[in-house]
C-alpha cells in the first residue's frame, strides 16, 4: 500500500510551490528527495515510487518554480538561486515531517545541477544527507543548439524572459515507443527555457566545475551511454574531477538514453539505485 499526498510549501519571493509524496504505510527507514529537470515535473518517476515504496522508502518531489503545477512563467527564473532555496526550503520542511530518518537526494538531469550547487553552497545544511544521486546529470555538453546557448546569453540581461523552445528532441529521452507516447501527452511537460535560464544554468555549471574539490559526501552518478540530451562525457569528466571524494561511484549503461528510470533497462538501473542506498544505510 502507497500512501499519497499532495501539498504546497511557501518558498522564497511569497512563492508556493506545489510537492507530493508517497510513503509505505508500514515503518519509513529512509527518504528519497527527487528534484526534476527542466521541463519535467515531480509526477515523472513513477517507476522508482512503485520500486523503492515496497522497501519502506518515503519518495518526496516538488515541481520546480515555472513548472508543472507550480507558479511562474515556464522555464523562467531570475537567479539560480531560487532553485536553490526552493531546494533548501523543500528539505527543511521534510525533515521536520522525518527527524530522525536518513536522507537521500536525487537530481535528474537539469536538477542534477540544482543539487550539487545546493550541497556545495550549504555543507553544512547538506552535512544531514545520507549521500547524493546523479541520474543523466547535465553537466557537460547538452542536446541545445549552441546557436541557441549563445542568443540566451546575448539577450538574458537585455530581455532576460525571452523564449524559446529548447529544441530537444522527445525520442532521445528513452527507447521504449510506449514511453514516449506517454511523454508526448502528458500535459504538464514542456520544452520552453528562456534567456536567463540559459545564462544562469551555464554560470551555475561552470562554477560547481571550479569547486569539485569541495564535495565530500557520497555520490553515485547513473548515466546512459547514448544519452543525446547530456552527453555522459561530462559525468565521467566530473568524476575524475573528484579528486578529494573518497566515496564515489559512476555506472555508465552502454546503451541507453537520457530518462534513464523509464527506460528499457529501468529494472536494471533501479536495482543498482537500490544496491547503493542500501550499502550507504549500513554503512551508518
Amino acid at each position: 500500500m502507497i500512501d499519497h499526498s499532495e501539498s504546497i510549501f511557501r518558498s522564497i519571493g511569497e512563492v508556493d510551490l506545489y510537492y507530493q509524496s508517497w510513503q509505505p504505510t508500514s515503518n519509513i527507514k529512509a527518504v528519497l528527495v527527487i528534484v526534476h529537470g527542466l521541463g519535467g515535473h515531480s509526477s515523472k518517476y513513477n517507476n522508482i515510487v512503485q520500486h523503492f515504496i515496497p522497501k519502506q522508502y518515503a519518495v518526496y518531489s516538488f515541481d520546480l518554480r515555472g513548472h508543472g503545477r507550480s507558479p511562474g512563467q515556464r522555464g523562467y527564473i531570475n537567479s539560480w538561486a531560487e532553485f536553490r532555496e526552493d531546494l533548501r526550503t523543500f528539505l527543511e520542511l521534510i525533515q521536520s515531517q522525518h527527524p530522525k530518518l536518513p536522507i537521500f537526494l536525487l537530481g535528474h538531469s537539469l536538477g542534477s545541477i540544482i543539487v550539487l550547487d545546493y550541497v556545495l553552497r550549504y555543507p553544512q545544511a547538506a552535512a544531514v544527507l545520507q549521500g547524493v544521486i546523479l541520474l543523466a546529470p547535465s553537466l557537460g555538453k547538452v542536446g541545445v543548439s549552441q546557436i541557441k546557448l549563445l542568443l540566451g546569453q546575448l539577450l538574458s540581461r537585455v530581455w532576460p524572459r525571452f523564449t524559446l523552445n529548447t529544441g530537444l528532441d522527445l525520442s532521445a529521452g528513452a527507447r521504449d515507443e510506449k514511453v514516449l507516447a506517454i511523454y508526448a501527452q502528458d500535459t504538464l511537460r514542456h520544452t520552453l527555457g528562456t534567456a536567463r535560464l540559459a545564462t544562469e544554468f551555464l554560470n551555475t555549471v561552470n562554477w560547481i566545475n571550479h569547486h569539485t574539490n569541495e564535495w565530500k559526501l557520497p555520490l553515485l552518478i547513473l548515466h546512459g551511454g547514448a544519452d543525446r540530451i547530456t552527453l555522459p562525457e561530462g559525468s565521467q569528466i566530473f568524476y575524475e574531477q573528484l579528486t578529494t571524494c573518497q566515496d564515489k561511484t559512476i555506472i555508465v549503461y552502454p546503451d541507453a538514453y537520457h530518462e534513464l528510470q523509464d527506460d528499457l533497462n529501468y529494472q536494471e538501473v533501479l536495482a543498482d539505485l537500490e544496491s547503493w542506498l542500501e550499502g550507504h544505510l549500513l554503512s551508518n
